[in-house]
């Protein structure tokens, strides 16, 4: 696997910042984690090649240095009621840190999206949304977003069906 350039992180320890480089190993042992987050440490380690308690070690830092976000089931949205898969293109009225901060933290409450997005050029944000169905999508739609301080423009497409969808990084040999 190739280097990664050098990544930034805060010490949980001492708070002070810090350069690590990324090597081959901990390539290894982030995309075996990503393929299988309930892995076993001795399963792990064998993966990468490595003995057990350094392959522990590496990964504990990887946590506490935050290069490893957490562990979570991928949960089906269809499969628990959530049918509807939309994107909404939002432009603000203004574009000043307070507003784009505002709109940021009004996003973060609402509980009908799975990803947003700052975006730069004619967008200021990308949301991507579910809800159970095509009325709760319109009333999210309507009463929220649009009526959102600050909301200038709202475009929105449904996904007809995902045709690639990957949460994990493509580290590459």
């Amino acid at each position: 696997m190739k280097p990664c350039s050098p990544a930034k992180a805060q010490s949980p320890r001492n708070g002070r910042a810090f350069v690590r480089e990324i090597d081959a190993i901990d390539q290894k042992i982030l995309a075996a984690l990503q393929n299988d987050g309930r892995i076993t440490n001795v399963d792990l380690a064998a993966r990468v090649g490595i003995s057990a308690p350094p392959c522990l070690r590496r990964k504990q830092e990887l946590e506490d240095y935050g290069f490893i976000r957490g562990y979570y089931a991928d949960v089906d949205p269809a499969k628990v009621g959530y049918e509807v898969s939309a994107f909404l293109f939002i432009g603000l009225v203004s574009q000043t840190n307070s507003e784009v901060e505002a709109f940021g933290e009004r996003i973060r409450l609402w509980p009908l999206v799975r990803e947003a997005f700052a975006l730069s050029g004619n967008v200021d944000f990308l949301l991507h949304c579910i809800a159970p169905n095509l009325r709760a999508f319109q009333v999210f739609l309507t009463e929220t977003v649009m009526k959102s301080p600050g909301v200038l423009t709202v475009r929105t497409a449904i996904a007809i069906h995902v045709v690639k969808r990957s949460g994990r990084v493509p580290f590459l040999e």
